[in-house]
C-alpha cells in the first residue's frame, strides 16, 4: 500500500495523550506519582501545548476515571486566563449497557464532574460497526444532541476507518453538527492511516482533523537500535521483546535523522505523524517529555527524509498490534 507522495496542507502541531494517567496496568500508575503528573502537566501549558485528550475508560482498577480526575485537578488549577487557551477533550466508552440516544447522558456527566467542568470536546471512543452497528447511531444521535444544546463545544469519533467517517460525517451534517475530529492509532508502526485509500484522505476531504494516538509506539521508536534498550515492565516488555527484533533497521534511520537534527528520536516519530497532516497525541509523564514533544512542533521533516521513513514503514514486517475495534 503505497504512501501518498507530496506535501500536506498544513503541519498541525503536537497535543497531550494522558493515557498513562491512572493505568496501572500497562503504565504502573501509583498515586504517588501525581505531583510529578502535575508538574509535567504545567510544563507543557506554559510550552504551549493546548490540547489534552482523556477517556472516561482511562485508568484501570480502582482507578477508574483517574486520568479524568487528574486533568481536571490539574487545569482547575491554574488562573482562567491560562485555561482559556486549552482544549480539553475526552472519549466516551460506548459499553453494551450504554444504549439509545440517552445512553451516555449519565457517563458524559460523570465525565464533566471529574474534569471539574473542563469539558470542550466529547468524543466516541469507537466505533461499534464490527458487532453492534444498530448501537452506535443513537449514542452518536446523543451526543449531537450535547453540541448542539451548547453543553459542549465540539464533537469527534475514534477509531473509525474510512467507509464509516464518510457514514458518520454525513449522519451530523444531516443534523447540521460539524464533525471537529477523527483519533485513530498512527505511528511508524501503524501506517496504514495515511495509505493509499487510508483514512487520513478523507479528513483532508472533509476537513476533519486527524488526531493520532500512541505516535510514539507505547516508546518502542524512542529506543536506540541495538539490543542493550529499555525494557519496560509487564505487557509492554512483552510487546518489546516481540518488534524489537524486526524493527532494528527503522531504529537506525530514525536515529541518523535524529542525529543529523541535534533531536532525540522521538521527535523524528513525532513529526512523521506531522508531516502527513495528523497531530500526534504523545503521551507524557515527565516534564522532560513535555520538552522534547513541544520541541518537536519547532522543525517539520525535509522532504526527503519523510520519504525515506515512508519507505521503510512499509518495508517492516512487525506492525504494532491493530485495535480490534477499528472499523472499516
Amino acid at each position: 500500500m503505497p504512501l501518498p507522495a507530496g506535501s500536506t496542507p498544513g503541519v498541525p502541531g503536537v497535543g497531550v495523550g494522558t493515557w498513562a494517567w491512572g493505568n496501572r496496568f500497562l503504565w504502573g500508575y501509583d498515586p504517588g506519582q501525581d505531583e510529578v503528573l502535575a508538574a509535567c502537566f504545567r510544563r507543557a501549558v506554559d510550552l504551549g501545548l493546548t490540547l489534552f485528550d482523556t477517556a472516561d475508560s482511562y485508568g484501570t482498577g480502582r482507578f477508574d476515571g483517574r486520568s479524568e480526575v487528574l486533568l481536571g485537578r490539574f487545569v482547575d488549577a491554574l488562573p482562567p486566563v491560562r485555561r482559556r487557551p486549552l482544549t480539553v477533550a475526552t472519549k466516551l466508552a460506548p459499553f453494551p449497557w450504554r444504549l439509545g440516544r440517552r445512553g451516555f447522558e449519565a457517563a458524559f456527566e460523570a465525565s464533566r464532574r471529574r474534569l471539574r467542568g473542563h469539558l470542550d470536546r466529547v468524543q466516541l471512543h469507537w466505533s461499534t460497526a464490527r458487532y453492534a452497528p444498530w448501537q452506535e447511531g443513537p449514542l452518536l444521535e446523543g451526543l449531537a444532541d450535547l453540541e448542539q444544546q451548547g453543553q459542549v463545544g465540539s464533537l469527534g469519533v475514534s477509531n473509525l476507518g474510512p467507509r464509516r467517517l464518510r457514514e458518520v460525517h454525513q449522519r451530523l451534517a444531516g443534523r447540521g453538527v460539524r464533525l471537529a475530529s477523527l483519533q485513530v492509532q498512527l505511528s511508524l508502526l501503524a501506517p496504514d492511516a495515511v495509505g493509499e485509500g487510508g483514512v487520513a484522505s478523507v479528513c483532508r476531504e472533509l476537513d476533519i482533523d486527524l488526531l493520532a494516538y500512541s505516535p510514539l509506539a507505547l516508546g518502542l521508536l524512542t529506543q536506540p537500535p541495538g539490543a542493550g534498550g529499555h525494557r519496560p515492565a509487564g505487557p509492554r516488555g512483552l510487546l518489546f521483546d516481540r518488534l524489537r527484533p524486526g524493527i532494528q533497521p527503522l531504529l537506525k534511520v530514525i536515529e541518523r535523522i535524529a542525529q543529523a537534527r541535534g533531536a532525540p528520536m522521538a521527535a523524528v516519530a513525532i513529526n512523521w505523524c506531522r508531516a502527513h497532516g495528523a497531530l500526534p497525541l504523545v503521551g507524557m509523564r515527565r516534564e522532560a517529555q513535555a520538552e522534547e514533544a513541544a520541541a518537536a512542533a519547532g522543525w517539520c521533516l525535509a522532504e526527503e527524509e519523510r520519504q525515506e521513513l515512508d519507505r521503510m514503514a512499509l518495508q517492516g514486517r512487525s506492525r504494532m498490534p491493530a485495535n480490534p475495534f477499528q472499523s472499516a
